[in-house]
């Protein structure tokens, strides 16, 4: 620390402020993702938002090597979408299901933006 009380080569990051923006900061196996929402009102994502980015998702996830945590993945993400495709709402506990699918598979997704956009739609529906 200098005099003047600013911090000098101590890799210290200081965000001041963010509003209605998810980003994603991390390696491999350290990722923090951030988003800043209420998760209601006319700012959350709805139904068909939440089905683009779960396809995404899929579509993404087809230019990674086949794997069988791939393949558990695609399947968690293809239940989601039929989900959403035939309730055309965002039924209780599907945003955690997915929020949990990211989780346990963040080594396979960490590199995929489509990932970083589907977290952050999770993260505006809050839990």
């Amino acid at each position: 620390m200098t005099q003047d009380g600013e911090n000098v080569g101590t890799g210290e990051v200081r965000i001041n402020r963010i509003e209605g923006s998810a980003f994603s900061i991390g390696g491999t196996n350290i990722t923090n993702t951030t988003v800043n929402h209420d998760g209601t009102g006319e700012g959350a994502p709805g139904p068909a938002e939440l089905l683009e980015a779960v396809r995404e998702l899929r579509a993404a996830l087809v230019r990674l090597p086949r794997s069988t945590d791939r393949s558990a993945l695609d399947a968690e993400l293809d239940e989601a979408a039929g989900e959403l495709e035939e309730a055309g709402e965002i039924r209780p506990g599907l945003p955690a299901r997915l929020r949990g699918a990211l989780q346990r598979w963040a080594p396979l997704v960490e590199s995929v933006n489509a990932a970083a956009a589907l977290g952050g739609l999770l993260a505006a529906l809050g839990s």
